[in-house]
């Protein structure tokens, strides 16, 4: 099993970094964990919806330059399905058991995702209705990854 996820973004802070390498050392009990990063577009905070939606366009090209075909893709989406921990437990093992050996997540830029994006995912998720950082994202990502993966062996995680 491999868990793949492709961010817009870099994680520039070290107590970030120092988080996501500590869930993916726990992770590495439970699957093969990769993260992609991939540069943000530069987003002036006035800019046209025009511009916005270029800007979308570029981060999201840059998102499916790095996914193959036989991924299963799960797009990460304010408007979208949300679930809660063991729900989300639930259809983890479910894109496994499908016979998707790679599942990965696409986490876009501060803008969102493109519409190219959002077609091509196999399902779009969100995390919470709240906006975090994508820094942060990252982090509660694989933290609900991690802990999908301890409820489906039955194994203790504190609430």
């Amino acid at each position: 099993m491999k868990i793949k996820v492709v961010a817009i973004g870099k994680i520039k802070e070290s107590y970030w970094r120092d988080a996501l390498e500590e869930y993916s050392k726990r992770l590495s009990g439970y699957c093969t964990l990769e993260i992609l990063e991939s540069d943000d577009e530069k987003a002036p905070a006035d800019c046209s919806e025009k511009e916005a939606l270029q800007i979308k366009d570029k981060e999201g090209k840059k998102l499916l330059s790095k996914i193959k075909p036989s991924e299963y893709v799960v797009a990460l989406d304010l408007n979208a399905n949300t679930y809660d921990s063991p729900q989300l437990a639930a259809r983890l093992e479910e894109w496994f058991v499908q016979g998707n050996s790679t599942v990965t997540f696409l986490i876009g830029g501060s803008l969102g995702l493109s519409d190219e994006v959002k077609k091509k995912a196999n399902e779009r998720l969100t995390l919470s209705r709240l906006t975090f950082t994508h820094q942060m994202t990252r982090v509660i990502l694989l933290e609900q990854i991690y802990r999908a993966f301890k409820i489906n062996r039955h194994e203790t995680y504190h609430k």
